[in-house]
């Protein structure tokens, strides 16, 4: 065997065992699933037929509707929040001069590098202080004035053609319809990998809900899974499945966006 076909040979099975061991943590929670406790701990990893029982205690311990119900609202509603403000700050930036505005944007670069955990009690007494505590509106609005996206729809505003704007001021057009009916529909892949990241990133957020939700009724899956897996004597089983019914809603948003996410990221604009 030549040289070249040993490190073809080489390369492909680097690939095979990294592919692998990506997706075997999904196979085993998929596998697991199928299982009772005892199986899962004591290593089994063939499928079983407990998917259905699993589901049920699952059912029996939490409202699963409600729960999906108060994930989704707080992910959507943030997500779209988000978009709007960090798209208009971003678009602000690039579009408008001003003698300052380079200044208040590293100011908002610089905000990055601040830990959240600095900043939880003063969000904190600050929503207390307006008695919003255990509301879904406490998880969302101290996340919707992101400063990495601002930096990234500042950055994709640089591909946006200015012929276009100059052309809609020309025929009449105010700012914000340039923004509306211009900007918005040219960088829809902009918005569609902005949208998947923080889809994402919201729907799995477990500190800042876990600190300002209270109530039973108004916790998310993320916080739901917690519960399960701290109890004295944690049911796997159930965790796997609860797991895997958490884990669907970002594969489907992420699988049927996943042609303008690539396109948004590699900063297209059509």
């Amino acid at each position: 065997m030549s040289f070249e076909k040993i490190r073809i040979a080489s390369i492909y099975l680097f690939l095979w065992v990294m592919a692998f061991l990506s997706i075997f943590p999904f196979l085993w929670m998929l596998i697991s699933a199928t299982n009772e406790s005892n199986d899962i701990t004591k290593g089994k990893l063939s499928f079983g037929n407990a998917m259905v029982a699993n589901y049920q205690k699952f059912a029996a311990l939490f409202d699963v509707g409600l729960v999906f119900w108060n994930s989704a609202k707080i992910a959507i509603v943030g997500s779209v929040l988000t978009l709007l403000v960090s798209s208009l700050a971003g678009y602000g930036f690039e579009v408008f001069k001003s003698p300052t505005r380079e200044r208040f944007y590293q100011g908002i670069l610089v905000s990055m590098m601040i830990p959240f955990a600095t900043l939880m009690i003063p969000l904190f007494i600050l929503l207390a202080s307006f008695d919003m505590l255990d509301t879904h509106m406490a998880v969302i609005l101290p996340t919707i004035a992101s400063a990495y996206m601002v930096f990234y729809f500042r950055q994709n505003t640089k591909a946006f053609p200015p012929e276009l704007r100059d052309a809609a001021r020309v025929d009449g057009l105010k700012e914000w319809q340039i923004f509306l009916f211009v900007y918005l529909p040219v960088m829809r892949s902009t918005y569609a990998a902005a949208f998947i990241i923080v889809f994402m990133a919201t729907w799995n957020s477990f500190l800042w809900p876990l600190i300002v939700l209270q109530s039973v009724e108004l916790k998310t899956i993320t916080l739901v899974l917690s519960s399960l897996g701290s109890s004295y004597t944690p049911d796997f089983g159930v965790i796997m499945v609860a797991t895997i019914m958490a884990t669907i809603p970002t594969l489907a948003v992420f699988f049927a966006m996943q042609r303008q996410f690539v396109e948004g990221m590699l900063g297209s604009v059509k």
